[in-house]
């Protein structure tokens, strides 16, 4: 979106100022979720669209493993792990998420070995339960000491309604979450990690032998789906993670404690729907772009360019991009010298009338203190200011 340059001083810039105070279009209500708790989020800017019961704390069953890969993701990343690492499964792993444990599993042979990229797409296509251990043994040693890392994480994430005790999600009193700290996790997963994010659209997997498919329904329904876990427990019911690109906006739902598995996919489908159909993102304004330019006082340069230090998304109903309202707000009094690190206004944005958002201003490049005589000067006009 081009942005006119505001004037120096108390900068002020509209966009569109004829429909400035036209109202944003009606939306409907979402649709109704019969489950315990449910969310629906813009993955670019984390706007929730729709939400019931979103911070109650639920069973998260096998919901669990998105952390449990992020995790692993992490350490990925930070170099203590690799995919070629060979991953041996303890009697522990074997026991509590083997083919005997009644829960999901990768069925991996007590003792046995594969690579960590297995194990991974063992979790995220067949929500294995003995893989989950075994790569949490990997990191950690014992699935205790990873749960803590886990919760750390957690708590990094801003994720106020979550516990964990194990890497698998199997039942505990003191091992919960909600649906909107599974969405945020969801969409720290999806934007931190692209490279292995793609492994959650597989539909099966084969190891040793055994083909098993992916649970989440979603991906045979709907080509725009490419994530992301499900989850049940008797006690959690029914619960799914997932996520659709259509074009270039992303939506991001959660569904927890649903009756079926087709309810749970019913269930995220049409929010899914709602939300691409009534809602729309669009960056306005990207990192690094001037934004305005102001007046700087006693400086090596008289102006500076200012913009925002993260790119600005917004996500509102369809056909209201026009009714935005950017307002850059700056003192007239900008004294060198300038460091952009330091925030000197801020950009306002509101939406038919109501705030929408606010991002601070910075300036894009430092400035100096002036010579002796420029500032002798500029002290003498900003008399007159």
């Amino acid at each position: 979106m081009k942005t006119p340059v505001g004037a120096i001083g108390l900068l002020s810039l509209v966009i569109l100022p004829s429909l400035l105070f036209a109202a944003a279009p009606a939306v409907p209500p979402p649709p109704a979720v019969d489950g315990r708790a449910h969310v629906l989020m813009d993955a670019a800017t984390g706007k929730l669209l729709a939400a019931e019961n979103e911070n109650e704390r639920l069973e998260p069953a096998s919901l669990t493993k998105l952390m449990t890969v992020y995790t692993i993701f992490h350490a990925l990343k930070a170099g203590q792990l690799h995919l070629d690492d060979k991953v041996v499964v303890s009697e522990h792993a074997w026991r509590e998420g083997g083919a005997g444990s009644g829960g999901s599993t990768m069925f991996l042979p007590i003792h046995g070995s594969t690579t960590l990229e297995n194990m991974l797409k063992g979790v995220i296509i067949q929500s294995g339960n003995d893989a989950s251990i075994a790569v949490a043994e990997h990191l950690s040693g014992s699935e205790e000491a990873f749960s803590d890392v886990m919760n750390r994480h957690a708590r990094e994430l801003g994720l106020k309604h979550s516990h964990f005790i194990n890497s698998t999600g199997l039942p505990d009193p003191e091992h919960y979450t909600s649906a909107l700290d599974v969405a945020i996790l969801s969409r720290a997963l999806i934007n931190e990690f692209p490279e292995y994010y793609a492994w959650f659209s597989q539909k099966e997997f084969v190891f040793n032998g055994i083909k098993q498919g992916n649970r989440n329904l979603l991906l045979y329904r709907d080509s725009s789906v490419d994530g992301i876990k499900t989850g049940h427990t008797q006690a959690a019911g029914y619960c799914l993670a997932a996520s659709a690109k259509r074009g270039d906006m992303r939506m991001i739902t959660v569904v927890m404690g649903t009756g079926s598995a087709e309810a749970r996919t019913k269930a995220s489908l049409e929010l899914l729907n709602y939300g691409f159909r009534h809602y729309e993102t669009q960056r306005l304004y990207q990192a690094g772009k001037q934004v305005v330019e102001a007046r700087v006082w006693k400086g090596a340069t008289e102006t500076v360019g200012l913009g925002v230090p993260a790119d600005v998304w917004v996500t509102v109903p369809r056909g209201s991009l026009d009714t935005l309202k950017a307002t850059p707000e700056a003192p007239r009094d900008l004294v060198a010298p300038l460091d952009p690190a330091t925030p000197v206004g801020s950009l306002k944005l509101s939406l038919g009338g109501e705030p929408l958002l606010e991002s601070p201003l910075v300036p894009l490049t430092a400035v100096a203190e002036g010579s002796l005589w420029r500032r002798a000067m500029d002290t003498v006009l900003l008399w007159f200011e």
